[in-house]
């Protein structure tokens, strides 16, 4: 069987894994009382089970494995290895809540061993700042494990709304995984097409009205999966011969494009955080999906907007990746990013003040 018939059974086996699987683990969470129960940030209204994380890992693992000859990726064993601790911390936390800095120390020792043990990382910067050069091996693993941590914990953060993580999951992973594709490795395409398998089944039960949430089991792996993909993109491109087809200039900028949704609301959160003298942890809601649902709009809509919104960014880095300057196009991304979210958290903030007056006295 060819590689590309591999990749396309990878993304169906993970899916009907995960289709089979999500049923049953509803059952037992509604047997044994295993809910997320509505607090005061929450966009919900009732209690839900939260352990669909438990059915994306069992497909996207399941077909990894199945599909993926081990002789020809040595370092799968590694990236494995930090999905199962990822799964075993989301799971005990989706049952019983864990103290946030055990919940670090475990992305810690799961980024390390990929950086570490594979060839996952950042060893330049390509142009992003001015700098060409390989780095120092001393610079380059802090960097690739800051990285890891920061990517695994804007998709939990982005965690909040009906459809969101997922979506934004396979507009991600899929896109990634069509990079790979066509460049030929087949390999991480197979771990990304398998991601997104997974998810998609996921999400037919998690559209409004959601009958499960995926919960740090399945926000954590989709974030270390996206985290693998996007650094072994901007890696893997850069190795490539120029006058390749497929070889992309500004590629640090494409990755964050790429990835825009969760990383721009992850550093926006965290920045107006510290601005208003909170610690950047302390959950509240100030992320977009809030901005959204606190307009007006349904979990659906707002999952809609956002994954639109993701899609146009990843249509403006790949467009403009070989007509702008790195920097350019780094601040054409950011100026953009920013001026939405002004415009959403103005048009907030007004339809507040119109509620307030329209109160009666």
């Amino acid at each position: 069987m060819g590689p590309m018939f591999s990749v396309i059974f990878a993304f169906v086996t993970a899916f009907i894994v995960t289709y089979f699987a999500i049923p049953s683990i509803i059952n037992i969470a509604e047997k044994k009382n295993l809910f997320d129960v509505p607090n005061q940030r929450s966009s919900h209204t009732r209690k839900t089970p939260s352990l669909g994380g438990i059915g994306i890992f069992a497909g996207a693992i399941f077909s990894i494995v199945f599909w993926t000859p081990f002789q020809a990726f040595g370092s799968l064993q590694f990236i494995l290895c930090g999905f199962i601790i990822l799964f075993l911390v989301g799971a005990k936390d989706d049952v019983l809540p864990m103290d946030p800095y055990k919940k670090m120390i475990a992305q810690f020792l799961a980024a390390a061993i990929i950086v570490f043990k594979t060839e996952v990382r950042i060893s330049s910067l390509y142009g992003l700042f001015g700098v060409t050069a390989p780095m120092p091996e001393w610079l380059v693993i802090p960097i690739s494990i800051f990285t890891v941590l920061v990517i695994i914990n804007a998709f939990n953060l982005i965690d909040g709304i009906d459809g969101l993580a997922g979506s934004l999951g396979v507009i991600i992973c899929g896109t990634l995984g069509c990079w790979f594709f066509v460049a030929g490795n087949w390999d991480l395409a197979t771990v990304a097409f398998a991601t997104v398998g997974a998810i998609v089944a996921f999400l037919r039960y998690n559209f409004s009205p959601a009958k499960i949430f995926m919960g740090d089991t399945g926000s954590l792996m989709i974030g270390l999966a996206s985290a693998v993909l996007v650094l072994s993109f901007i890696e893997l491109n850069s190795k490539l011969p120029v006058g390749t087809p497929y070889k992309l200039n500004d590629v640090p900028v494409v990755g964050i494009g790429i990835m825009i949704i969760p990383l721009f609301d992850t550093l926006r959160v965290f920045i107006t955080r510290i601005i208003r003298g909170n610690s950047p942890f302390k959950a509240d809601r100030r992320h977009i999906h809030h901005l959204l649902i606190d307009y007006g709009f349904s979990h659906m809509k707002a999952t809609g907007i956002l994954v639109s919104v993701n899609v146009f960014f990843i249509t403006i880095v790949l467009g403009l990746q070989d007509v702008l300057d790195i920097h350019l196009l780094l601040l054409l991304v950011i100026l953009i990013a920013t001026g939405l979210t002004y415009f959403l958290h103005k048009a907030n903030l007004e339809k507040k003040q119109q509620r307030d007056n329209d109160k009666p006295a």
